[in-house]
């Protein structure tokens, strides 16, 4: 779109397009990607036996939106397996501010460019996609996911109102 990169090396790559989705919308894919890097980094470090992880550490790292996708946690299970050592890894192994989102709050990290950032856009995006987020969950019951989002059932009906979009998909 930019035109920095030539076109017809764009569709000589472009033969059989992959769409893998990010890694916070695969949550299955998880453990088993936990467990093969688990492995290597064991192979990796033959003095360390990290055997795995505590029920309330593998709750974490379920909750945790992997923004870096698998090469952040790849890099998460070098460092505890370097860190641990041996044993199973518990929540207080875990980095502070991934274990910090443990009783189930909302944790983020957005830079701020240097070309700056549409702060009103933004948050209109983050409400929206949480307010899709608690329809969802509630089934498209609209009390409940007013309940869930602490509104005013009425609030969330104008909110859905303002939503561009809402309801023509």
């Amino acid at each position: 779109a930019d035109g920095r990169f030539r076109e017809d090396l764009y569709y000589r790559l472009n033969v059989i397009p992959i769409h893998l989705p990010p890694l916070r919308e695969r949550l299955d894919d998880l453990s088993l990607l936990i467990r093969f890097f688990l492995e290597k980094c064991n192979r990796t470090n033959p003095n360390h036996r990290v055997t795995g992880f505590s029920k309330e550490a593998m709750a974490v790292l379920m909750r945790h939106r992997w923004a870096g996708n698998v090469r952040e946690l790849e890099n998460l299970m070098e460092r505890l397996v370097v860190l641990k050592g041996e044993g199973t890894i518990e929540v207080a192994d875990l980095p502070a501010a991934l274990a910090a989102g443990r009783k189930g709050g909302l944790s983020f990290e957005i830079d701020v460019p240097e070309t700056g950032i549409d702060l009103r856009g933004l948050m209109e995006q983050f409400e929206a996609d949480l307010i899709r987020k608690a329809i969802e969950r509630s089934g498209g019951n609209k009390n409940r996911a007013a309940q869930l989002l602490k509104l005013n059932r009425t609030t969330l009906i104008e909110k859905l109102k303002k939503i561009e979009g809402y309801g023509k998909r």
